[in-house]
């Protein structure tokens, strides 16, 4: 009895450590003054000037759609590079997969300043197209990684089972495989949309001239004073994150209880 309560409130402890963080910052989000140590009363004022921000509105712009498009793009490509690696038998297999492994356990730098030197040797302008391409090669191992465990608990049978009553290979992939694999798929799309918004270092060293994400807007602004209109911003996406988890979750529990 003892032993439950202790880690329970041991429990407690971490999620506190984690989230007390985010808590303070939602809060300080609705003060007044500019200050992060004194609370002179609740405003909606850094919401109203956040809108107002030309650069924190364009970083936004740019940080959405990168993440947007770079996590669909990666999720087709991950989830049709998965599906051929699952097929795949002895060592050309366990190849493949430690090359996949290779960008994961890659330090970002790394990652960032090969992509770099790469548009620069092939003569490629750096800009939005090249930040793009750069989020699309992080992301991509990471859906593989998020759909192969759900295609080693599919049963092969079942797609056998499907052509040989005469559905074609294709049909096959759209009715079979992918409402299996959906979740992986859907766990897959969010880790790469989370990362593409998350990342710093690759999107440094591979945006160009007038193209920037919030990450590095932020990183401007730590050298000379993070602006609370930052605090505001980081509010609206962990609401819309949250409520996207909340959504997800939801429908999955739903669609687990259908079956």
């Amino acid at each position: 009895m003892v032993k439950k309560y202790l880690s329970r409130i041991y429990m407690a402890i971490i999620f506190i450590f984690l989230y007390s963080p985010i808590i303070v910052l939602a809060i300080y989000s609705f003060n007044e003054s500019k200050s992060r140590g004194n609370w002179t009363g609740f405003s909606f004022k850094w919401y109203l000037e956040l809108f107002q921000d030309r650069d924190i509105k364009m970083a936004l712009y740019y940080t959405v759609s990168i993440a947007l498009i770079s996590a669909i793009i990666s999720t087709i490509l991950g989830t049709a590079a998965a599906i051929g690696i699952n097929s795949m038998k002895g060592k050309i297999k366990s190849i493949i997969l430690n090359i996949n492994y290779l960008p994961v356990v890659n330090p970002d730098i790394v990652t960032g300043i090969a992509l770099m030197i790469l548009y620069i040797s092939l003569n490629i302008k750096l800009g939005f197209n090249t930040m793009l391409i750069s989020h699309i090669i992080f992301n991509t191992p990471y859906v593989i990684l998020s759909i192969l465990p759900k295609l080693r608990q599919l049963d092969t049978h079942m797609t056998e089972a499907a052509m040989d009553l005469g559905a074609t290979p294709m049909y096959a992939l759209r009715k079979v495989i992918i409402p299996e694999i959906k979740p992986g798929i859907i766990t897959g799309f969010l880790m790469a949309f989370t990362l593409s918004i998350d990342d710093f270092i690759i999107s440094y060293f591979t945006k160009g001239e007038g193209v920037t994400n919030l990450s590095i807007v932020i990183y401007s602004m730590a050298r000379r004073g993070v602006r609370p209109t930052i605090n505001a911003l980081s509010t609206i996406m962990l609401t819309v994150v949250l409520l996207l988890m909340i959504i997800v979750n939801n429908r999955s529990n739903a669609i687990e209880k259908s079956k």
